[in-house]
């Protein structure tokens, strides 16, 4: 495979989605269930998610989805320079001391910044101006997000040395056709495992919280019909489905400004409820082995993305394997090559198969 330079595939001044995963080292299962030592280590995935909640509320990055699995994570990310440009000093100073807080509180959380506090990491505008980049960048993000895992579990099994095999792998996604199928195929990993039968019991992925969320504003829904603050829902911190200017279905705005995660822009056009059947029905047909006929109301949603729906459950059974440093449409390649100095992305035979 050809090698490339970070640099080449993440532009960090530039809105765009990565796929981005790290995987423990020697793929050992030290998020799991250790077949060959018998020890269970599934309460690590609690702090994975955890943590990634609390960087998603920190960070200018949207976060698509995700799935923990034993031994390696997935993340569905978009960085975002357009937010983190419109902070104030402020806000980059208080969010930098979120991150790397110098005082802590009993239980741990971060200590709140007195004045004088806030007044120093105001001081210096080069180092504010470095700060304001860091907290847009998809590496600090992954940086921030694994370092303490590695940490909080060497403390636990009182020994040093890596958890992590080493960088996390990225892979950009060019278009709405490659983060579609990327979204399916990460929400699908614990089915595809036998970790799980259905995305409803897929714990530690973006479908389950989306679908427990769903529920409960389902199960709460006053009989007026509004429902309940969306800030509270258990999936608050990951970024909505439906794109509004992309899907022309405006969602209910005013919007407050997020808490919880970057911004409230989506990123497919279509509902939730309509990736949610997308995901059921290749979930049955990956976890059974059986070719189905996708059915018709779901073939406007591949065809409005310009996916080849006979070769759909092929490019979620292998998009791993097809794609490497780049996913989606032939021409959306080619252009991203040539801005990174290449004539070609490995995978280009595969994108003509399953987008175009």
């Amino acid at each position: 495979m050809p090698a490339y330079a970070r640099r080449q595939i993440v532009e960090e001044t530039e809105v765009g989605v990565y796929h981005c995963v790290s995987r423990c080292v020697r793929r050992a299962f030290l998020c799991g269930q250790d077949a060959l030592t018998g020890r269970n280590f599934d309460h690590r995935k609690a702090w994975i998610q955890s943590r990634m909640e609390e960087l998603a509320a920190i960070f200018a990055v949207d976060v698509l989805g995700f799935s923990v699995m034993s031994n390696h994570v997935h993340l569905v990310l978009r960085n975002r320079p357009d937010v983190a440009v419109d902070w104030s000093d402020e806000e980059v100073a208080l969010r930098w001391w979120r991150l790397h807080p110098p005082r802590r509180n009993e239980d741990g959380t971060p200590a709140e910044p007195n004045s004088q506090e806030i007044a120093g990491l105001l001081a210096d505008t080069d180092v504010l101006s470095e700060h304001r980049r860091r907290l847009s960048s998809i590496s600090w993000l992954m940086r921030s997000l694994c370092e303490p895992i590695a940490r909080r579990a060497n403390r636990e099994d009182r020994c040093t040395g890596r958890f992590w095999e080493g960088r996390f792998k990225s892979q950009v996604l060019l278009d709405e056709a490659a983060i579609l199928a990327c979204s399916i195929y990460v929400d699908l990993n614990p089915i595809r495992a036998r970790i799980a039968q259905t995305p409803e019991t897929s714990e530690y992925t973006a479908a389950f919280e989306r679908i427990a969320a769903r529920q409960a504003v389902a199960d709460n829904l006053p009989s007026g019909g509004e429902s309940s603050d969306s800030s509270a829902a258990r999936d608050a911190w990951l970024s909505p489905v439906p794109d509004a200017d992309a899907a022309q279905t405006p969602l209910p705005l005013p919007m407050p400004r997020p808490s919880a995660r970057a911004s409230n822009r989506g990123f497919l056009p279509l509902s939730l409820d309509d990736y949610l059947a997308l995901l059921d029905w290749t979930g049955r047909q990956v976890r059974s082995d059986k070719r189905g006929t996708i059915p018709a109301h779901l073939r406007p949603i591949l065809e409005r993305l310009a996916v080849n729906a006979e070769r759909w459950l092929d490019t979620i059974s292998s998009f791993g394997r097809w794609f490497h440093r780049a996913a989606g449409r032939v021409s959306s390649m080619a252009a991203r090559a040539g801005r990174s100095g290449k004539h070609w992305f490995q995978g280009t035979a595969f994108s003509r198969l399953a987008f175009d």
